[in-house]
């Protein structure tokens, strides 16, 4: 038994081994240490002229505006990931959408959706971005 143990631990220990050696060939870092998608993005949340969530009034007609549109969001199983978590800022009335997106028809699906709740387009600012593909992946 302890023979078999041993011999199971030392076949996981090359096994990991190997994989660490692919992911360095590759000139690439294990998945968990890539950056996400949008993290250069949020960098210019951090500006004070970009709006951000926590300027969002807590008036109850703005906390309405946007609980309806995140409820659009999230309803709809056609969004991807990115789409359910478009970050969603209702200030006065003007609604800004923020965030990386799948796609061209994606975005406009999520920019009509808030148009719809808001009352129309001229209430909805998109700073939403097509996310890039990732085509350094294995």
């Amino acid at each position: 038994m302890k023979k078999m143990v041993m011999k199971i631990a030392l076949a996981q220990l090359l096994l990991m081994s190997i994989a660490g050696s692919l992911w360095a060939q590759m000139g690439s870092t294990s998945p968990q240490d890539q950056p996400a998608d949008n993290t250069k993005v949020n960098e210019r949340d951090r500006s004070k002229d970009e709006p951000t969530a926590d300027q969002q009034k807590e008036t109850r007609s703005d906390l309405d505006v946007a609980k309806q549109i995140r409820r659009a969001f999230v309803n709809d199983k056609s969004l991807s990931t990115y789409g359910h978590n478009v970050k969603v800022i209702v200030k006065d009335g003007t609604v800004t959408l923020r965030g990386p997106v799948r796609s061209e028809e994606e975005k406009r699906t999520i920019e009509a959706k808030a148009a719809e709740v808001a009352g129309g387009s001229d209430k909805v600012t998109s700073e939403l971005q097509v996310a890039a593909k990732n085509t350094d992946k294995p």
